[in-house]
């Protein structure tokens, strides 16, 4: 009998395909310009640096443990050490949503480095929460911001229904009033984002959920497609719809680490349900020749 897709699955060659996958295996790292640095934080987090200039994508390095977000009311807060050691640079956050695994980081970044955060009005909600509502930009469809080197456009997106494909977890605005009331649950979705990002004469286009607006995305080439692919199976044709939509040179997954897991863990673990080989088969029916590459956590490369 088939298993059920929505059933909870650790695919056993994952830890291969991760191995065989890695973007900087053998030198630079194909499709980035010279100069460009691009290292992966864990779950939907990357570093971008050009030229002096830093900007964060949903960093998420404290890294909850699984038993603190089962207690739904124990507040969950960013670990200000690991935050000031893997995230020593910093001049703006750019946040997808506000789930905890992308947005409890963003107030103790922004508050450290006295940078803007970008988001919707839940990311603004939060870093009042935190005292720094001066640190917020609540950012328009498709207007561009200039960050140093850096034009970044906001895509407006949807979050995949993680719920057994019925509904998207703790959906809805962030609205906590307090942040002794900051628990798993209270990091409500929010709007969700796509994030356009042009740098170098390069496009890198960040999806930290499987799910998209068709019209909104728009067709468009990018050089380089961070796709978050964590619930992608509960999302009709994800893969079809946004390659058709984006056409990327190269696709790096992202989001199919085990985000319980410390950073530091010896081994990365997987997320249920990713099923990293699954996602590179599809790729390949649908894109036949689109390369798909993976970063291990705290990996940085660079293009040639």
């Amino acid at each position: 009998m088939e298993r059920p897709s929505w059933l909870p699955l650790r695919h056993r060659d994952d830890p291969g395909v991760q191995r065989d996958l890695n973007w900087g295996r053998g030198g630079a790292a194909d499709h980035l310009p010279a100069g460009l640095e691009v290292q992966w934080l864990g779950t939907a987090g990357f570093r971008l640096t050009y030229e002096g200039t830093t900007i964060l994508i949903d960093p998420y390095v404290s890294r909850a443990p699984l038993g603190d977000v089962a207690r739904q009311r124990r507040p969950l807060h960013a670990d200000a050490g690991l935050v000031a050691d893997l995230l020593p640079a910093a001049d703006a956050v750019l946040l997808g949503h506000t789930h905890f695994d992308h947005a409890i980081d963003a107030a103790a970044v922004a508050a450290a480095h006295d940078c803007p955060v970008y988001g919707s009005s839940s990311a603004q909600h939060l870093l009042a929460l935190h005292g720094r509502p001066d640190l917020a930009v609540a950012v328009e469809p498709h207007q561009p911001y200039e960050i140093g080197p850096f034009t970044v456009r906001f895509t407006p997106s949807r979050h995949s229904k993680l719920l057994f494909g019925l509904a998207v977890p703790s959906d809805g605005e962030l609205t906590c009033d307090s942040l002794d009331h900051l628990g798993a649950g209270a990091y409500r979705c929010g709007q969700v984002w796509g994030i356009a990002i042009e740098v170098a004469g390069t496009t890198v286009y960040h999806q930290g959920s499987a799910d998209l607006v068709d019209d909104e995305i728009g067709d468009r080439d990018v050089d380089v497609f961070l796709c978050g692919i964590a619930g992608r199976v509960y999302t009709d044709r994800f893969v079809e719809r946004v390659l058709g939509r984006l056409s990327p040179k190269v696709v790096v997954a992202h989001h199919h680490d085990d985000f319980f897991r410390p950073l530091a863990a010896d081994d990365m673990g997987f997320s249920f349900n990713v099923n990293l080989g699954g996602f590179v088969a599809d790729v390949a029916r649908v894109a036949p020749g689109t390369p798909v590459r993976v970063l291990d956590p705290l990996q940085a490369v660079t293009g040639a």
